[in-house]
């Protein structure tokens, strides 16, 4: 089911046009997923690395062991932004909403409203500019 959970852009104002470029991101996960069959289940590797750069953004993709997807784009004008510091961004976002699952008051599949996933978001998101 491909309904996102949290959706966070700074500008506010260009949301929308992320909402479009996260939905188009989940199609290209689907493949590399459904492409990879078996390999990726019996493989560690939860990183998807860069799914596809427009002119403006470059889109990466992570799915976890339980088939959740996160999606992270970036400015295509960040040069800063390394591999690694992608993955670790991931692996941060992935420890994060693991935290949210395992609030007994939080809902399987309403929208992530948490204040301390929010917060690592918004720290992340500093460190990226």
């Amino acid at each position: 089911m491909n309904c996102p959970l949290y959706i966070r852009s700074v500008p506010t104002q260009g949301e929308l046009k992320f909402h479009y470029t996260v939905h188009t991101s989940l199609d290209v996960v689907e493949e590399k997923i459904s492409g990879v069959g078996k390999a990726l289940a019996d493989q560690r590797e939860l990183y998807l690395g860069l799914l596809y750069p427009t002119e403006d953004y470059k889109v990466y993709g992570y799915v976890t062991n339980s088939k959740v997807k996160f999606v992270i784009v970036v400015d295509s004008s960040n040069t800063s932004l390394r591999d690694n510091e992608i993955r670790s961004m991931f692996r941060k976002l992935h420890n994060s909403f693991t935290d949210v699952m395992c609030n007994p008051f939080y809902n399987p599949g309403d929208p992530i409203q948490s204040k301390a996933f929010d917060s690592i978001v918004s720290t992340m998101m500093v460190q990226a500019c």
